[in-house]
């Protein structure tokens, strides 16, 4: 039986921390002094990695890592959110980043910061945002960015048979990265075939079943189904008046909610029952 695998985050990213945290600061003075806990106190998510870094001029800091395999428009409140727990919960300030893995349609908008302002009072989180899509492959190979090979297919220039064997490679002459074949053979799935991606490397779902990724593309799947049957639903039950609710309901991400709203349907007599449904959720 194939030995299990913990390919999420926090393990790519320990993997070599202090050329990581060089990369996504994009300081070569910084240097990783330890990941830390990254569960606060009623939110906890696999994504979210919290290094403790240092700068010689700026001291002790927190680099918190935010990987996501597709974009989502509710990242800036969210990575808001954490910025503050984690600053309220070890004391030093936060240094926030957003690595986006898989590019999103040319439609969607990827915010750099969040903004909120009531009565004339204002909040305000910057973040750095890193898309995968527009790293150049090279940059892994000379920067002995270890924890970036699993994604060489999906990096810029990295859909080249040739570089996903020189991924390979690398993984297989360290026994540290090994274990991580399958995660690359998942992402280089979304460049090559199948079938060539099967000659080049090891297929082994029953290791790549652990990673958080993995698990993301199987409910973005059910997401994709919930959101055709309330589309459908609407449109038979209150005809082309229901479909405006489609451009509310597709932001939602929650698979309860969205079931929620599909019941919903067939129990309730008007729109604005169906809107409560999902806005309820939302207090």
């Amino acid at each position: 039986m194939p030995k299990t695998a913990d390919i999420g985050s926090k393990r790519l990213i320990s993997l070599s921390p202090d050329a990581w945290v060089k990369w996504v600061t994009q300081s070569a003075e910084v240097s990783a002094r330890e990941i830390l806990a990254s569960e606060f106190q009623w939110i906890s998510r696999e994504s979210d990695v919290v290094v403790k870094a240092h700068h010689p001029q700026v001291g002790n800091f927190l680099v918190l890592n935010e990987l996501q395999l597709r974009y989502d428009n509710r990242s800036p409140r969210r990575i808001r959110a954490y910025a503050a727990l984690a600053e309220e919960k070890y004391d030093l300030p936060v240094y926030p980043v957003l690595i986006n893995i898989l590019q999103p349609p040319q439609t969607v908008e990827i915010a750099n910061n969040y903004r909120s302002q009531v009565l004339g009072l204002q909040a305000r989180q910057d973040y750095r945002v890193i898309n995968l899509w527009e790293v150049d492959v090279q940059l892994v190979f000379q920067q002995s960015l270890s924890s970036l090979l699993p994604f060489v297919p999906i990096l810029k220039g990295g859909n080249e048979v040739a570089v996903v064997q020189q991924a390979v490679q690398l993984l297989r002459a360290d026994e540290k990265l090994d274990e991580l074949e399958p995660l690359l053979a998942f992402f280089a799935s979304f460049v090559l075939s199948t079938q060539l991606v099967q000659q080049i490397m090891r297929w082994d779902m029953t290791v790549l079943q652990e990673s958080p990724w993995y698990q993301e593309i199987l409910n973005q799947g059910e997401i994709k189904g919930l959101l055709s049957g309330i589309e459908l639903g609407l449109e038979l039950k209150f005809g082309s008046e229901g479909l405006h609710l489609m451009s509310e309901i597709s932001q939602i991400k929650d698979l309860e909610v969205l079931t929620a709203i599909r019941e919903g349907i067939r129990t309730k007599n008007t729109l604005e029952e169906i809107r409560q449904i999902y806005q309820a959720d939302e207090t």
